[in-house]
């Protein structure tokens, strides 16, 4: 047989065996790797979706908790993988959009890396502020904030984290700067402000609502297009102040690079199933999270753009992450 005719065959073979393997998805269990740990936000939705695919593709889908470097090891982990769709990755808009602006050296960069499968949940996220601030409103804090150049004192989950960057575009926007005391998670975060040792944050809203309702800090403006129904008296933010951008929370799952279209239609037609089942979206709903069906090329588009708007922040603040 001549070499090209031989090439040719090769390639002819690779094809079928490549068809044959999307054809045949799944036969094996399913990895889900998580990049927080166990008990988390995250962690608690990746289970809920990992027993749902489960059911629906006929394999096990098991859940991997990675947590650590925000996201980093997750990410490095499953970019490594071959793509056959059997390892997958929970990721955030800090994964896709941030970390490649905070981290000098980090070796991933999400759009390049990975695979877009589908999206997830957006998260909600609210802005308090301690009693002993004596800001009760929106408008108290822009005139707070304005008359006391940095004298205001924000809590953070972490340098570059979430809560840091939407706090910041939050103070930049309605014109005043304030001095930024990260803690290592949302929770310690939040009980300094309960204690009065900071002024405000932005706060993951499942987070914070126990203390919303005990009256132990004051709810002054929450994320989304709606109003929640556990907070129904909060305004949202676009109501209060409509020059700050969206407050992006949102979790989407990925899996290594150049994945097969066959095999993502498969996962991402499960994941959609799971999103619209009416018992999920209450399960979701109650732990301030919103279902967001949609495509692998929207998700990644909205990744795109938000990165190029946090990007531009982090570089203009010069925000590093260890």
């Amino acid at each position: 047989m001549r070499p090209t005719f031989r090439f040719l065959a090769a390639l002819a073979i690779g094809a079928a065996a490549f068809a044959l393997q999307a054809q045949d998805f799944p036969n094996r269990p399913i990895k889900l790797v998580v990049p927080q740990a166990p008990g988390s936000g995250a962690d608690v939705v990746s289970r809920m979706l990992a027993d749902s695919m489960s059911r629906q593709l006929g394999q096990p889908v098991v859940v991997d908790n990675r947590p650590g470097a925000n996201g980093l090891i997750a990410s490095q982990l499953v970019a490594k993988e071959a793509p056959d769709g059997y390892t997958l990755l929970q990721t955030s808009v800090s994964l896709v959009s941030f970390n490649k602006y905070l981290y000098k050296n980090q070796s991933v960069d999400a759009i390049r890396d990975f695979t877009f499968v589908a999206p997830l949940a957006d998260a909600s996220f609210v802005l308090v502020a301690s009693k002993s601030s004596g800001i009760k409103s929106w408008d108290d804090l822009v005139k707070t904030g304005r008359a006391n150049p940095d004298k205001l004192t924000f809590g953070s989950a972490g340098a570059g984290n979430s809560t840091h960057l939407y706090t910041e575009m939050i103070a930049r926007r309605a014109g005043f700067k304030a001095r930024h005391i990260p803690y290592k998670g949302s929770a310690p975060a939040l009980m300094s402000i309960v204690a009065g040792e900071t002024d405000f944050m932005v706060v993951p809203t499942v987070v914070a609502y126990t203390q919303i309702e005990a009256g132990k800090v004051i709810a002054l403006a929450q994320s989304g297009d709606t109003r929640s129904a556990q907070l129904p008296n909060v305004p949202l933010l676009k109501e209060v102040a409509p020059d700050v951008p969206p407050l992006p929370g949102w979790y989407a799952i990925v899996g290594p690079a150049k994945m097969d279209p066959r095999i993502v239609d498969k996962l991402a037609a499960a994941i959609n199933a799971f999103l619209a089942d009416p018992a999920i979206r209450a399960k979701l709903t109650d732990q301030f999270l919103f279902p967001i069906p949609g495509t692998p090329q929207g998700i990644q588009k909205r990744g795109e753009q938000e990165a190029q708007l946090w990007g531009g922040l982090i570089r203009d603040l010069k925000i590093e992450a260890d």
